[in-house]
């Protein structure tokens, strides 16, 4: 009775995924690329091609262990690949779920405030703001902000959100002398671009960025809502004004599997 019940479910299951050519795809266990990673593109490719429902689980381990006929560790192998690379993603008690569409970032390619950036996208910004104090610069603030180090600088901890998803953690640095005026402002409504413009006699005309990739710690976990170790990509940015001198330093923290970055590169 019972191995008649696990053929039906077997059976079933064959039934569902059949509608897709993409499970129709075998294992090929006779060429030396490991079966493991032959899974992880085979599941790749159905995420981005057949997965339409992302409030909804793939097939556990062990119904695609029985799929490809392979073992279980096999499976979880190319499943935690795919979740490291931020394309999976796992909730306890309910499954492995596909993570949503990246936003595709002009960040490193145009100078344009977050609202902006994401309004032209059709997304809805908004933002949170952390903590807006005075602070003592440090040597890399300093540094970056052209000022002696101790100097007073307002320090602006924000999180941003697109369509009331977190995207990014921002912690900015601005000369304190130069920018006391956002302490009058509403910097959850108002754009930081719009206001240094409208308050100081010069424009901003340069910003320059480096980026590189960092794992979530507890901090940026918990407000990205991503797992603890999912990856980062950290921008760190230097804005300057049309007198050459830099206005702000900046620190962003964005979710890996909710943003890619365009680079374009010319000769």
């Amino acid at each position: 009775m019972y191995k008649c019940v696990y053929v039906i479910t077997k059976q079933i299951i064959f039934e569902v995924f059949e509608m897709s050519n993409l499970f129709k795809q075998k294992l090929n266990k006779n060429i030396p690329t490991p079966l493991y990673y032959q899974l992880k593109e085979i599941l790749r490719d159905y995420v981005f091609n057949s997965h339409t429902d992302l409030d909804k689980p793939i097939p556990t381990e062990q119904e695609l262990s029985d799929i490809f006929e392979i073992s279980r560790p096999t499976v979880r192998q190319a499943i935690n690949e795919l979740v490291v690379e931020g394309i999976l993603y796992r909730v306890k008690g309910k499954g492995t779920f596909v993570s949503g569409p990246k936003i595709q970032q002009e960040f490193l390619q145009v100078l344009d405030s977050f609202n902006n950036e994401f309004k032209k996208k059709g997304l809805t910004p908004s933002t949170k703001v952390l903590g807006l104090d005075i602070v003592k610069s440090d040597k890399t603030v300093s540094e970056a902000l052209n000022l002696q180090e101790g100097t007073e600088v307002i320090r602006l901890q924000r999180l941003r959100f697109a369509n009331d998803e977190p995207i990014v953690i921002v912690d900015t640095y601005l000369p304190y002398n130069q920018c006391k005026f956002l302490f009058e402002k509403n910097l959850e409504q108002e754009s930081l671009y719009e206001l240094i413009e409208s308050e100081l006699p010069l424009k901003i005309v340069k910003a320059v960025r480096t980026l590189e990739a960092i794992l979530a710690g507890d901090y940026e976990a918990q407000l990205l809502n991503v797992r603890k170790g999912a990856p980062i990509q950290f921008i760190k940015s230097r804005i300057f004004l049309s007198n050459n001198e830099p206005i702000e330093y900046s620190l962003a923290k964005y979710r890996g599997d909710r943003s890619t970055f365009t680079f374009e590169i010319n000769r």
